[in-house]
């Protein structure tokens, strides 16, 4: 499991994803084309959804791996973000285009041929893509990428909505009522519009510099609660004004750290060497910038953060 861990890189999960939703289009469409569903049809869009959006991931990857350079001194990490925001709005489009597709057939449906060949690929598409989406939730929990997450829960969106089609056939086949194919593609279409949505929501506060996760915080406190230091009701090492923002597969954590005004400058570089690695052992990928100030100084006197 390790070797594949190590196997399963950013690109070569999204050059899969490329390579499944080719295959997953191939199945659907020819379902769709055996069977005349609507419902069928909606799948087989979303499948060129997921297409395109693997191949903007993969560019968008591309471009996040890229060093630093003059313009881009903290680097290319929100790359990702723009992978994930174009993905949204893809899955948004193609919801409208199911509901397009699907609303005339409430009033004018059709007859359903082949159902059982016809769902016995969509199936067969479904689980292609439920375990793709297995192996790009490891690799994106793995590399922090966001165009994988992603990605990822896309893929399952549209397990959820091949389940939901075919339910909706399977029941059009049992009641006679073939309507139920267009109102199931319909609620298809309405969930997949509510993952856009998020996806889009996600991107934006990437872009805005959003702080770190919950959980990640914790474990920067519990680093710096082990370096402060007290004796009695006097605070020798202590650390003050903490803000933290995430790009892409990089988070950064800014913080001032005060000290005893009569130590040595290398003294105090030295421990805010350690404090540093300490930080980026605990989180990886993280990058921390420790500003140095003797214990009676404070940056910002009427800031809240100085009353904690």
């Amino acid at each position: 499991m390790k070797q594949l861990d190590a196997w399963m890189t950013p690109k070569r999960m999204l050059w899969a994803s490329v390579v499944v939703a080719l295959v997953t289009i191939a199945l659907k469409t020819l379902a769709w084309w055996l069977t005349d569903s609507v419902g069928l049809l909606s799948d087989a869009m979303e499948s060129l959804v997921n297409l395109a959006s693997a191949i903007f991931g993969l560019m968008m990857v591309t471009v996040a791996e890229m060093p630093p350079d003059e313009d881009h001194p903290y680097g290319h990490h929100k790359a990702e973000y723009f992978s994930s925001g174009f993905e949204g709005i893809l899955i948004i489009v193609a919801a409208l285009g199911i509901v397009w597709a699907a609303a005339h057939r409430i009033f004018d449906p059709q007859p359903l041929e082949q159902v059982g060949l016809g769902l016995a690929l969509s199936v067969g598409s479904s689980a292609l893509n439920g375990l793709l989406a297995w192996l790009m939730f490891r690799a994106a929990k793995q590399h922090r990428s966001l165009a994988l997450q992603a990605d990822a829960r896309h893929l399952v969106t549209d397990v959820w909505t091949s389940a939901g089609v075919v339910l909706g056939i399977a029941l059009v086949s049992v009641t006679g009522w073939l309507w139920l194919d267009a109102v199931v593609a319909i609620g298809v279409a309405l969930n997949i519009l509510r993952e856009g949505a998020h996806l889009v929501w996600e991107s934006s506060q990437g872009l805005m510099d959003e702080a770190v996760e919950a959980e990640v915080m914790a474990d920067i406190h519990t680093v710096l609660q082990g370096f402060a230091h007290q004796r009695g009701d006097v605070e020798i090492i202590r650390f003050d004004h903490l803000t933290t923002r995430k790009a892409g597969q990089r988070r950064f954590v800014d913080v001032h750290m005060h000290m005893p005004a009569s130590w040595t400058l290398g003294r105090a570089a030295a421990l805010r060497t350690s404090v540093e690695q300490a930080l980026m052992s605990e989180v990886p990928g993280l990058r921390a910038s420790i500003q140095l100030l003797p214990s009676d100084v404070e940056a910002h006197f009427d800031d809240p953060r100085d009353l904690k």
